[in-house]
């Protein structure tokens, strides 16, 4: 299911003039979206939309890989700004290698999540990610 099928408010849509890609949207809508790399390897799905309250901004996308039915599932804390959207497939895409996405830094979904707001993990976090990108 994609962002525009799970739009419920008519967020995206159309009002007479046509966007490549909508410019606001909605977090909700954005949960379960896919998570391609560019070589069109899917890497996970959005689990959560994570916000930082000190500036009103999004700060990262929780992406799960593997399991089932969220058991054995991995988390993985993507910074927003490595995320691309790709409106014509509806689904967002991230420039890494699925190995090296399955070996990035993350947490299970059993309440064992990092501390999101300690500078140490955002720095390793956006190094990784940083120098994932080509």
């Amino acid at each position: 299911m994609t962002y525009t099928a799970r739009d419920t408010y008519g967020i995206y849509k159309e009002n007479g003039h046509k966007s490549p890609s909508p410019q606001l949207m909605g977090a909700n809508t954005l949960i379960g979206d896919h998570v391609h790399n560019v070589q069109n390897v899917h890497l996970g799905d959005v689990k959560e939309i994570v916000l930082d309250m000190r500036t009103g901004k999004v700060a990262y996308a929780v992406l799960s890989f593997g399991g089932v039915f969220s058991l054995g599932e991995k988390l993985f804390a993507v910074p927003w700004n490595v995320l691309k959207l790709d409106a014509a497939k509806k689904r967002f895409v991230l420039d890494v290698d699925k190995s090296r996405f399955e070996n990035a830094p993350g947490f299970d979904s059993n309440n064992d999540w990092p501390d999101m707001a300690d500078q140490a993990w955002i720095d390793g976090i956006q190094t990784y990610y940083s120098s994932s990108a080509h």
